[in-house]
């Protein structure tokens, strides 16, 4: 790959990051990768006139495997490997906080949003059911998916399962028409027909996205 496809003409700066889950120590991967981003953002970048930026984000969106301690113990070990980062928890930056359970409130307020605008929906599905249409969906040879079972509640429905205490989460609204394209530096342009698209969980029954 070279400088000149690799970083469009267009695109006056390169930010990339580093996401580790606090679930436990610095793995061989996860270093490989790291190394990727650096290369890329103070290397690569900067030697094609490009501001380049790397930035480290702690991704403790998963508080079930949540280790008290990890997220200093990456850092240390990044640091050990003679990688810095130009924003982070530590040192900060324009776009902080750096750690996502910091920025819960942003997260909510977005997904609320799009329930209002009709672009994302609430689901009440239970963990069984959906185990359930997972099986049934590999017992037909079918892709494992989400069936859109509270799609289309009423909103009444809704209103007063909230109010009961019922565990929910929120679903984006995927159109069930039209193709969504996007163009990777690698690949090139990829379709994807949006009927084949699940409506994805954007944030959890815990207020995480």
């Amino acid at each position: 790959m070279t400088e000149q496809t690799a970083i469009p003409a267009d695109l006056d700066e390169v930010r990339v990051r580093f996401a580790p889950s606090p679930t436990g120590s610095l793995h061989i991967g996860g270093a490989r990768l790291v190394m990727y981003d650096v290369l890329f953002a103070h290397g690569q970048a900067r030697r094609a006139g490009k501001r380049g930026t790397f930035v480290l984000r702690i991704e403790d969106t998963d508080q079930k495997r949540f280790v008290e301690g990890s997220a200093e113990g990456l850092m240390e070990g990044l640091r050990w490997l003679g990688l810095q980062w130009d924003e982070g928890p530590d040192i900060g930056g324009p776009y902080g906080p750096y750690v996502q359970s910091e920025r819960t409130h942003n997260y909510r307020g977005a997904a609320e949003r799009l329930v209002a605008e009709g672009n994302a929906y609430r689901c009440f599905c239970t963990p069984e059911r959906l185990k359930t249409v997972r099986e049934d969906l590999q017992r037909r040879g079918l892709p494992p998916g989400y069936d859109r079972h509270c799609r289309d509640l009423p909103a009444a429905e809704v209103a007063s399962r909230i109010e009961a205490g019922e565990t929910s989460v929120i679903r984006f609204r995927m159109p069930l028409t039209g193709e969504t394209r996007l163009v990777d530096l690698l690949r090139g342009e990829i379709v994807y027909q949006n009927e084949t698209i699940e409506d994805l969980v954007i944030l959890k029954s815990d207020g995480f996205p």
